[in-house]
C-alpha cells in the first residue's frame, strides 16, 4: 500500500458540495482508503481571475493503485463530475491532483511527482501543513522545510479556512 497526497478544489455549482462528495467518492471507491482530509479553505482564483472562488481541500489516502493508475482515475473521477478544460485555469466543476505518491520523484506527460507547482500555492499547502505537518517538500526552494513550516508563507494570501 502507498500513501499518497490529493489536492481537491471546486468554484462551480456549488462547490463546497462538489469537494465534500469528491472527498467522499475518495473514501468509499475500492483500493483507496481515505486516512485524513483537510478543512475546506475559500480560496481566490488563481491565474485566470474572472471567475467565482475556489473551494480546496487536501487528503490522504492509502492505496492500492500504482501511481499512473491513480492518476487516471482521478482524471476520470473529474470527468464524472462534469469537467471540462476550455482553456487553462477555467472554472471548473471538480480538479484532483496528485500531490505525492510514496515520495516518488516522477516525470511522465501523464505525471509529474512530486507535483511541480504544489509549494507556490497558498490553498494547497494550508490544507496539507494542517493534516501532514510534518510533510518534507523536496523542492529545491523549500529546502526541505516541512509542509507546516513552508505553509507560513501563504498565511496571509487569499485563502480562508471555513468553519
Amino acid at each position: 500500500m502507498a500513501l499518497a497526497l490529493i489536492a481537491l478544489g471546486s468554484n462551480l455549482q456549488q462547490p463546497q458540495s462538489q469537494v465534500e462528495k469528491a472527498i467522499q467518492t475518495l473514501a468509499s471507491t475500492p483500493g483507496l482508503q481515505l486516512i485524513r482530509a483537510s478543512s475546506l479553505y475559500a480560496t481566490a482564483p488563481v491565474g485566470y481571475d474572472n471567475q467565482p472562488d475556489f473551494i480546496n481541500a487536501v487528503v490522504q489516502v492509502e492505496t492500492e493503485l500504482a501511481a499512473p493508475q491513480l492518476m487516471q482515475w482521478l482524471l476520470d473521477t473529474e470527468q464524472a463530475f462534469g469537467r471540462e478544460r476550455p482553456f487553462p485555469n477555467a472554472p471548473r466543476i471538480l480538479d484532483l491532483d496528485l500531490l505525492d505518491y510514496d515520495h516518488m520523484q516522477l516525470d511522465t506527460q501523464l505525471l509529474k511527482l512530486p507535483h511541480p507547482r504544489m509549494h507556490e500555492r497558498g490553498f494547497v499547502m494550508l490544507p496539507l501543513a494542517e493534516i501532514v505537518p510534518d510533510y518534507v517538500l523536496h523542492h529545491a526552494l523549500a529546502n526541505g522545510q516541512t509542509a507546516v513550516e513552508w505553509a507560513t508563507r501563504f498565511e496571509h494570501d487569499a485563502v480562508r479556512k471555513l468553519a
